[in-house]
């Protein structure tokens, strides 16, 4: 448990202190942000708004993790080793889009196919690496079934197909929360309870498992405290940052942040064998991505009418007229409902025997 503090908050001092150097340092070196014309035409005042704030993220998350293994003496698990290259690896492919960005003065970055492979890239190795890693008892990090609150007999996956999921599950998450980040500390306060949750779920998991409490209900996940303590490194970093993140923002994490930060919760519903319960606790990524959806598919089977205003869907309420602080607190209240589902579902479930 100790480590679970030391790691939080470590990453929060971090991302709250660190954050104010990056931006001093990102402003000299004229490293801002460029807005597209075809978004909401109020977001054109944020034009040359520090970006790349996630590498701050990413470097609190690390420290944190470090401290407290060092600290408590503990050596890193294989688990949380997987864990930590998923989220660095997913946020070098944002590094290199926000910097292209920048670079090339235009508003997109990577091409679409570039991005697309970097992640399957990084997802490949991930999925490969967590199948293969046994520990002494023959647990891996995840398995081969699809999960609810634990794994769902009779849904078990050959390699191929298990492989594929797992790439659907990092693709699907770290562009959701890449399209969520679109407002003022809307994806960063909405991770933040992201992680908070998987905080939780790692730490019921750790007093329920069945290596140290086996019973008719326990849990069979590996590495669940240390995945905790990494949970609990992101949710700090998620709120230091929101510090300065918060509207109106001084910095933006930009998809180093979004893709880094999308990645990791797709690795603990993996890990934690909650990936079907990560919509429910997602749920405003979720919502958010399939307005997306929605309006493409609609627009070009209807030959160009469309649904919302615009897409994603918080565009869409500030073309209503909504002020950006509105629909960000708003937003945030969505999510919260829907984590304190998801954490009501994860207990009912343990509670019921069911």
């Amino acid at each position: 448990m100790l480590a679970i503090l030391i790691a939080g908050g470590i990453s929060l001092l971090v991302t709250l202190l660190g954050t104010r150097v990056a931006i001093r340092v990102l402003v000299a070196k004229n490293y801002g942000q460029l807005i597209r014309d075809d978004g909401p035409t109020s977001h054109h005042t944020k034009r040359g708004t520090p970006t790349m704030g996630g590498l701050v993220i990413i470097l609190a998350v690390l420290l944190g993790y470090a401290a407290a293994k060092i600290a408590t003496g503990f050596a890193p698990s294989a688990s949380a080793w997987l864990l930590l290259f998923l989220f660095c690896g997913l946020g070098a492919i944002g590094f290199l889009d926000d910097y292209i960005k920048i670079s090339r003065q235009r508003s997109l970055g990577l091409r679409s196919k570039a991005k697309m492979i970097g992640q399957i890239a990084v997802g490949l190795v991930f999925a490969v690496l967590a199948i293969r890693m046994e520990d002494e008892s023959g647990r891996t990090p995840i398995t081969r079934f699809v999960s609810f609150t634990r794994d769902l007999q009779g849904w078990e996956l050959p390699t191929v197909l298990l492989v594929l999921w797992v790439l659907l599950l990092v693709a699907a998450t770290s562009n959701g929360v890449n399209l969520t980040d679109g407002l003022d500390g809307l994806a960063t306060g909405a991770s933040a309870m992201v992680f908070g949750a998987f905080v939780l779920i790692n730490i019921w998991q750790s007093n329920q498992n069945c290596s140290t409490f086996p019973g008719p209900k326990c849990y069979e996940v590996r590495d669940p405290l240390d995945l905790a303590v990494v949970a609990s490194a992101l949710t700090g970093a998620c709120v230091g940052f929101l510090w300065w993140n918060a509207s109106p923002a001084k910095i933006f994490m930009g998809d180093t942040g979004s893709l880094s930060l999308g990645g990791a919760m797709a690795g603990f519903a993996l890990m934690t064998r909650t990936e079907l319960l990560l919509i429910v606790l997602g749920g405003l990524f979720v919502a958010i991505t399939a307005s997306v959806i929605l309006q493409v598919g609609y627009f070009k089977l209807s030959g160009g009418k469309r649904i919302f205003r615009m897409a994603p869907l918080q565009h869409h309420f500030e073309l209503l007229g909504w002020a950006e602080i509105t629909i960000v607190v708003r937003f945030w209240l969505i999510s919260a409902l829907c984590v304190a589902t998801g954490l009501g579902i994860f207990y009912w479930e343990w509670v019921s025997g069911l």
